[in-house]
């Protein structure tokens, strides 16, 4: 699976259109109440957006099919064990975890150790 923490600290925003031009969202979501974007944290200060949720953004380096059952559910058991909070987010590619920022060194160890006993 191995995960890779990304650098920098992500935060979650909402709007109830658009999102707004020129912002560079890692992650977009559309809701019935409107967009979601997941952004870096300096641009969303530097805009005066605000959050409430600061986050460290994990890739599993590992192409899973969207298709596949029981990734996620492996995933979010073993964050769960650890008491860490987990909002996932499957690409084409990858599967995104977005924990809490202080978790992020833990949740990637409790990672690896689960691909390390699943291999």
């Amino acid at each position: 699976m191995r995960p890779v923490l990304n650098p920098g600290r992500f935060v979650f925003c909402t709007f109830g259109g658009r999102v707004p031009t020129g912002l560079r969202p890692v992650v977009t979501v559309a809701e019935a109440e409107g967009m979601t974007a997941v952004v870096e944290q300096q641009e969303a200060d530097a805009l005066g957006l605000p959050y409430d949720f600061v986050a460290a953004w994990i890739t599993l380096r590992i192409h899973s099919a969207l298709a596949a059952v029981g990734l996620t559910a492996a995933v979010a058991g073993r964050l769960t064990e650890h008491g860490i909070s987990c909002n996932v987010v499957a690409g084409f590619h990858h599967d995104h975890l977005f924990v809490p920022a202080g978790e992020a060194e833990r949740a990637v160890d409790a990672l690896r150790r689960l691909a390390a006993e699943s291999a």
